[in-house]
């Protein structure tokens, strides 16, 4: 078996396609591991805000999360009637394209596209993290195990849809029973105490307030504390965007996948919240040497640390990290969706050997560890620039959405499904408002940077495409006149068997046949003239054909390309009405490992005469197989 199959699979046929996609069970882990994973570092970015208020902080912990939890179930019900609406996929991108205009729509492209990377950057970042807070001798790896667990992940997304549902089911069925079970135990214990519980482990003293008055300082830790635990809902919209993974009925399997994501989600939120305040939880900065998560001190100061909490913080860090096969489950469907409107290279749209866009897994990929590389695999390094792409793509696609029913009224209950809509497009901008004045300078600029360069990108690719349609559009008849034999050109290095194959093809369709050769000065030429002379010309006169004559060109500081191009083009310019063909015999090796054996001089002249050659110059390859030609050097320069 090829190591390819081993290491993604066999390829699968199009008529596969059905048996990949995936119902609820399979849904919530493929499609809500980042909503679920933000848990475990929604509260905790929230709380890291909240150290300098101290033992106070945890007083607005509450209403900061009830807040959040409001602005939660808004989106639910605004993306359950945005599913019903677009059951072939309601993404921001498409509701916002057709409400809003291509504008609004590429801009919320371009806003998902980003939190996507950073969703996966986000996650596997803390997915680590949880794990240096039960290792810490593990903080010196801490990059280079962010980096081994990205590859793995988009290793599972290359082998197929169903394949990563199931693959993440057990990580994620058994977070949310350790985690779940973890904080129902805690509130058990927080009620038989009269809300007091004593920890089995005693989380890190909490410093004391400096002030118990409310002022400007306070709200403004607030502000900031609200927009940070707005990365809890960047993995709302996920489901919505990936309805196209769901088998029949989608829309009834889709809403059931979001309805157990944030159900699970508010729960973990408002639990930990809570026992956050009665066992005296803080955060811990996170890149001190004492760093320990606060999902860590939950855990421990509930049930101890034994082997529950092992396993706890392994299954906290196996849904961190597999967090991020949300942004691989959406990613490359949104280009794919951008890609058939022509604002991204087609190759997006391509499915790979296993029914997946492999294009844009590879790339985001390679952009997701090059952000975990510039920031060090830290999370709170990441988090200010989160959030910001979702909420606003959250805004379009609501603001879409109340045009949508305006246009739908005669639908039942479309009154009441724009008032939800309208709510959410007003929380969402808000909380949009909140994030960009928050987080601005500790890094959200970058974002803002980012979205207007992706949008260039966009039209930049879009209109090429377009001066492609214009150009190659309307070709109309076929113009038969003038046709004419092109006078070809065949690159000589030396007299062998395959300058033989190139000339014998060249012969066939052309009665006017060149080969040339490029001299340096120092190069004795005449053995070459000489065996051109018996070997072609003799044999070719003696068959009634024009013989192809010997073209010397010099080139004194030993060029190749140049004098090639040169000599083509002045050919061209004396031949107005004839069309240039350049054979290349090309050397074929048997292994792939052969080829660092010779110049590959063939592969270079091809690109350069396609780049440089001119409109008339058409370039045709002539293969010589190694061991089935038989075979002595390839033609185009010297071993």
């Amino acid at each position: 078996m090829p190591l390819i199959d081993r290491v993604i699979g066999r390829p699968l046929a199009s008529g596969d396609e059905e048996e990949q996609k995936i119902g609820p069970l399979a849904g919530v882990p493929m499609l809500g591991l980042d909503g679920l994973a933000s848990a475990a570092y929604g509260p905790e970015a929230a709380m890291t805000i909240l150290i300098p208020l101290g033992g106070l902080g945890l007083i607005y912990l509450g209403p900061t999360m009830g807040v959040l939890l409001v602005l939660l179930f808004v989106l639910y019900f605004s993306y359950r009637q945005t599913m019903a609406a677009y059951p072939s996929g309601g993404g921001s991108y498409t509701v916002s394209k057709e409400n809003l205009g291509t504008g609004a729509g590429l801009l919320a492209a371009a806003a998902l596209l980003l939190d996507y990377v950073l969703v996966v950057a986000v996650g596997v970042s803390a997915g680590i993290g949880a794990l240096i807070s039960a290792f810490p001798g593990l903080q010196d790896f801490r990059l280079l195990l962010c980096l081994a667990t990205l590859f793995i992940i988009a290793i599972v997304n290359l082998r197929g849809i169903k394949e990563s549902g199931v693959a993440f089911a057990l990580p994620t069925y058994a977070f949310i029973a350790t985690l779940g079970g973890t904080i129902v135990i805690g509130l058990v214990k927080a009620a038989l105490s009269g809300g007091n519980p004593v920890p089995v482990i005693a989380p890190p003293a909490l410093t004391p307030s400096a002030s118990t008055v409310f002022n400007g300082a306070t709200l403004w830790l607030l502000t900031r504390a609200f927009a940070s635990g707005c990365t809890a809902m960047t993995g709302v919209e996920a489901v919505s965007n990936g309805m196209g993974a769901f088998r029949a009925p989608a829309v009834r399997n889709a809403q059931r996948t979001l309805t157990v994501i944030v159900t699970v989600l508010a729960a973990l939120l408002a639990g930990i919240a809570y026992l956050a305040r009665v066992y005296h939880i803080g955060a811990t900065p996170p890149e001190g040497a004492g760093y320990e998560s606060v999902v860590s001190q939950l855990v421990a100061a509930v049930m101890g640390r034994g082997i529950f909490y092992y396993v706890t913080i392994f299954m906290v860090l196996a849904v961190l990290a597999l967090s991020a096969n949300t942004g691989f489950a959406d990613f490359p469907r949104l280009c794919r969706l951008i890609a058939e409107d022509n604002f991204l290279p087609h190759a997006f749209a391509n499915r790979g050997r296993r029914l997946v866009y492999s294009l844009g897994i590879q790339i985001l990929t390679a952009l997701s560890a090059l952000l975990l590389i510039a920031f060090g695999g830290v999370t709170d390094r990441l988090i200010p620039l989160f959030a910001i792409g979702a909420f606003g793509a959250f805004t379009l696609s609501q603001v879409g959405m109340v045009v949508y029913w305006q246009s739908h009224v005669g639908k039942p209950r479309a009154r009441l499904s724009q008032v939800i809509n309208a709510s959410g497009a007003l929380l969402t901008g808000m909380a949009l408002l909140v994030v960009l004045a928050a987080k601005f300078a500790e890094g959200a600029w970058i974002t803002l940077l980012l979205i207007p360069l992706v949008l260039t990108v966009f039209y930049r690719v879009h209109h090429h495409y377009e001066r492609v349609h214009q150009e190659t559009g309307g070709a109309g008849p076929l113009d038969t006149c003038r046709i004419a034999p092109p006078l070809i050109i065949v690159p000589v290095a030396r007299w062998n068997t395959i300058t033989a194959k190139g000339l014998r093809f060249a012969l066939s369709l052309s009665p006017e046949v060149r080969g040339l050769h490029i001299r340096t000065d120092a190069e004795d030429a005449s053995d070459l003239e000489r065996e051109w002379e018996k070997q072609v010309i003799g044999p070719s006169n003696a068959a009634g054909l024009n013989a192809p004559r010997l073209v010397m060109v010099s080139s004194p500081y030993r060029r190749l390309f140049s004098p090639l191009i040169k000599y083509v083009r002045r050919l061209a310019d004396d031949n107005p009405d004839r069309t240039i063909a350049i054979i290349i015999p090309e050397f074929v090796e048997e292994r792939w490992y052969q080829y660092l054996l010779h110049n590959q001089r063939a592969t270079g002249l091809k690109a350069a005469l396609l780049l440089n050659g001119g409109s008339r110059v058409v370039v045709i390859t002539v293969p010589w197989y190694l061991g089935r030609d038989s075979v002595l050097a390839p033609l185009t320069g010297r071993e």
